[in-house]
Order: C-alpha cells, then structure tokens, then sequence
C-alpha cells in the first residue's frame, strides 16, 4: 500500500512542478488542493470513518495513519514545499473536527476536506503563545446560544485562503496558568464576521498570516469537545501529525542529495568532474548516511504511533534529527554548487528555504530536545 501511494504522490509532485511555476502563494495552494483531491491524496489526512481512505492494517477506521502520512509527506517534498504543507494542512485542520466534532459536524465537513472542496487551517500559535500554548490569551465568552470571540492568532497556514479554522481559546483562567482546564477548541469559519487576516511573506512561500478576531460569533454546536478539553485536543493533534514534519525533511533532504550527486558527476573543475575529488565523495557519503539515519527513526515513530503506543521519545528523535540533518543536507548542496547554489530559483536553493522551517514549527528542536530529555530521566532505565 506504501509503495502505491508514494508512486502516486510522485505523479502529482512531479505535475506540481511543471504546473505551479509562475503562480502566485493563493493561486498555488488552490492548484496544490486540486491536484491532491483528483489523486485521491487528501482522503489520507481524513480517518476513513468520516470520509477519508480506508488504511487498512496501518490505522483504525477513526484515525489517520501516520506511516501513510509520513510516506506521502516524504514525496510531495521532494517535488514541492508548498504541495507538501497543502497536503497536511488538510489533516492538521480537520482532525480536531475529527476527533472531538459532533456527528452532525463532522459528517458536514470531513467529508469535503477528504475530496479538497473545503481547505482547512489549524489556528493555535499567538504571538505570546507558540511552544507554551498555556499562554493562549484568546478568549471565548459564552453568549445566548453560542461563543464570542475576542483575540488573535499568530503564524497561521492557509490564512487567506483557508474555508475555516480550527482555533484554541480561553474560557477559563488566565494566560500562564498551563491552560488545563481553561482552553477549548472550535470551528470558526473563515467567513464569520469580525474574523480578519493579515497576510505577510515567509523564507518559503506559501498562504501565511495572523488572525484578528473582533466579537466573532459561533454557535454552540461549533465547539469541539467538551469545555476545558481544547490543550488536550490540540496536543493530541500535534502528536499524531508532528512525526511527518520529520518525514517532510528526509524529503528535502534526498531530494537535496540527488541534485548533489547530478551535479558533482556532471561539473568539472580543473579538468576532472568534482565527483572524483575525495573531500566531495566523503561529504556525499555522510548526508547519504544521515539521510538513511533519519529515515529509520520516522519509521519507527511513524509505526509506534500508528500501533498506539505514547511513542513520545521516538517522535521526538525522529523531528529532532530529521530537521535538523535536512537543514545540513540542503546546506551542503548549496555548497557543492557554488554560485548556482545561492541563485535563486534553483533547486538546492529553494529546498535550504524550505527546510529551514522545520526546526521551529510544530515544536521546535530545542523542544524535542527538552522532551527527549525528560523521557530519558523519567525512565527507570536511564
């Protein structure tokens, strides 16, 4: 099953590069959904119980498979980063929905965000609350038949061309407090009046901005979970996505590695091409290396998730190592191609922007780091 849904995200990586050259941030992440529904690939971010694709032996029919994901997520990649964060975005918005939704509201949404006619966003991070989402200052008041909204988000993906967002705030307590009991989950669409969206430019492009939200209005029945459960929601969502931002960098990185070895047997330097010099044979056989290491650990994260353990510390290694080995990978690249490495619009060049993101979203390295730490100390073994 892996192997055909790689191959099949090759196809649409490979459509993805030909066809989103010269397209606008919108105009590309619209395209990016497009592709993805006609293959059938955004029914793998949708468990197969509310509408998405069966996965069979790797994921119960209520959940989304983190080895699909990650096996997906490594492809696209490789083609495109803007295809790859289309894709997942898909799942990161809709999977509290999934989760925690109603029947009535999951049966509405889910199934139109597994065929792409609804493109979702995931509306946590503010600028006082990224990794310490306790800080989470946004606040839900309850009103007659439903919640008023008064905040804002930070950093959010797909903002501006998003259909709705899935948007922690505080019903309880103050910003500080660890946000248990005090934060909760709901859909918002992108529509409501009082919701505004400032766009700006990041290192690699695609629909990004920060969230105003001024007496938005959304009815009970938009709330996901019970009251108080929204950090718990939210993490939960995390866990299950955040080992494919590791599979997302092995991505980058073989893809990095490929134009290296192209181009190091084909330049030459001082009348030899630059793959007989040992220093660059040596340098080709560490990210070689790296990359493999890198891969083995999204394996076994992505498979100790999948099978239902807690898996925190082999999710952790897998993001930690992964990103930040993609980043080095992508570093050397640029570095064997010299000049061409830094010109922007080739490839190496736009996969160092790209990968570069991935040591600080969804939890940063020095947060792995900090978890991986504590798992090692709480261990009876360590």
């Amino acid at each position: 099953m892996l192997e055909r849904l790689i191959a099949e995200a090759r196809a649409v990586g490979e459509r993805a590069e030909v066809e989103l050259t010269g397209l606008g941030e919108d105009a590309a992440a619209r395209r990016c959904v497009d592709l993805l529904a006609e293959a059938g690939l955004l029914a793998w971010t949708v468990p197969a119980a509310f509408g998405g694709a069966d996965a069979g032996e790797l994921a119960g029919a209520d959940e989304v498979s983190v080895r699909a994901l990650c096996a997906l997520r490594a492809e696209l990649a490789a083609h495109s980063g803007i295809l790859d964060v289309t894709f997942v975005m898909q799942g990161l918005g809709s999977y509290p929905l999934a989760r925690a939704g109603s029947d009535e509201l999951r049966a509405r949404v889910m199934g139109v965000v597994a065929r792409g006619e609804r493109v979702a966003a995931f509306a946590v991070t503010e600028h006082g609350a990224g990794s310490s989402l306790g800080e989470v200052a946004t606040k839900a008041v309850q009103t007659d038949g439903g919640w008023r909204l008064d905040g804002g988000k930070a950093f959010i993906t797909n903002a501006g061309v998003a259909d709705f967002f899935t948007l922690l705030a505080r019903t309880g307590g103050e910003p500080g407090d660890g946000g248990q009991d005090g934060l909760t989950m709901f859909l918002v669409p992108a529509d409501a009046p009082g919701l505004t969206v400032e766009r700006f430019e990041v290192t690699a492009p695609h629909p990004i901005g920060d969230l105003s939200l001024d007496g938005v209005v959304v009815a009970d029945d938009a709330r996901l979970g019970d009251l108080g459960g929204g950090l718990a929601l939210a993490l939960a969502t995390l866990a299950r996505f955040r080992t494919s931002v590791a599979a997302a960098a092995t991505g980058f990185a073989r893809r990095a590695l490929s134009e290296s070895t192209a181009h190091l047997r084909s330049r030459e330097q001082f009348g030899r091409p630059l793959a007989t010099f040992q220093a660059l044979r040596f340098e080709l056989a560490e990210m070689d290396t790296r990359l493999e290491a890198a891969r083995l650990l999204v394996e076994a994260a992505a498979s100790a998730v999948d099978e239902g353990g807690p898996a925190t510390a082999e999710v952790a290694r897998a993001k930690l190592y992964a990103t930040e080995t993609a980043s080095w990978i992508c570093d050397r690249a640029v570095q064997h191609h010299g000049g061409l490495g830094v010109r922007r619009g080739t490839v190496v060049e736009r996969l160092l922007r790209e990968a570069r993101a991935l040591r600080i979203y969804e939890g940063t390295s020095e947060i792995q780091k900090l978890i991986l730490a504590k798992e090692l100390l709480s261990s009876s073994d360590a």
